[in-house]
C-alpha cells in the first residue's frame, strides 16, 4: 500500500466529487508523463480488512483503487470486491495493460488505453475492450496531434462511444495547449468528453496525497 487519503476526484465523470484514494504500490509501465513514480516501489503491507477500515474513517461514500497498477497485485480483485461489499461507490484507474474481467461487476473501471507518446502504446490489451460496459470509462491522455489522432481511430474504430459511460480525453498537463485539443474535438464532431487534471490546477502538478 503506497497511500490512503480523502481528497476530491480530479478526472473522470466524477471530478469535483470527495473521494477516498487507495494508492497500491508497484507498476510495470514506465509512462514518459507518468506524475506517480513514487508509487513504483514506496509502500507498506496491509491487511485487505484494514484498508476497509481505514477507507471507512473517512465517512466518504465514493473510493477509488488506483495506483501504480493496482492490478499487478492479486489482492486487488478480492479488496474491490470487499469494498463494494461495504456499500462504496468504487472506481477502479487502471492502465488497460491487464486483464479486467475478474472485477467486481458493481466496479465502474475507469480504463486508460496507451496513446504512442506515452511509449506503452504496445503494452495495451485490447481484448478488454469486450468486456467494458455502460458502467465504465475509457480515457486516452493526449501529448501530442500524433497522440489525438490515434485516439480518435480507436473511438471511432473499436466504437468506443457505444461502449462506455464515457470516452475522456485529456492533454499531458503543460504539453499541448487545451484549446488546441477542443479545436480537434469539434472539428471532428468526435463522441468523448474532454478533461483537464483538476487537481493538477487546485494543487502543485506533482503534490502527494491531494
Amino acid at each position: 500500500m503506497n497511500e490512503i487519503y480523502l481528497s476530491v476526484q480530479g478526472e473522470s465523470t466524477w471530478a469535483g466529487l470527495p473521494c477516498v484514494f487507495v494508492r497500491l504500490t508497484f507498476c510495470d509501465l514506465r509512462c514518459t508523463y507518468c506524475d506517480t513514480e513514487y508509487a513504483f516501489y514506496e509502500g507498506n503491507k496491509m491487511a485487505l480488512g484494514e484498508i476497509v477500515e481505514k477507507v471507512r474513517s473517512f465517512g466518504c461514500p465514493l473510493v477509488e483503487v488506483t495506483g501504480g497498477e493496482p492490478l499487478l497485485q492479486p489482492n486487488c480483485v478480492p479488496l474491490l470486491h470487499m469494498l463494494c461489499e461495504a456499500g462504496f461507490t468504487v472506481l477502479l484507474e487502471t492502465s488497460g495493460a491487464h486483464d479486467i474481467a475478474a472485477v467486481d461487476p458493481r466496479v465502474h473501471r475507469i480504463m486508460d488505453l496507451k496513446t504512442p507518446s506515452s511509449g506503452e502504446e504496445g503494452r495495451n490489451l485490447y481484448a478488454n475492450i469486450a468486456h467494458l460496459t455502460p458502467r465504465d470509462e475509457l480515457k486516452f491522455v493526449v501529448g501530442s496531434r500524433e497522440d489525438y489522432e490515434w485516439a480518435r481511430e480507436k473511438i471511432r474504430g473499436h466504437d468506443l462511444a457505444a461502449k462506455v459511460n464515457a470516452v475522456l480525453l485529456s492533454p499531458v498537463f503543460g504539453k499541448i495547449p487545451p484549446s488546441d485539443m477542443v479545436s480537434w474535438m469539434l472539428e471532428d464532431k468526435l463522441p468523448a468528453r474532454f478533461q483537464l487534471q483538476m487537481h493538477k490546477f487546485i494543487w502543485e502538478p506533482r503534490a502527494r496525497g491531494v
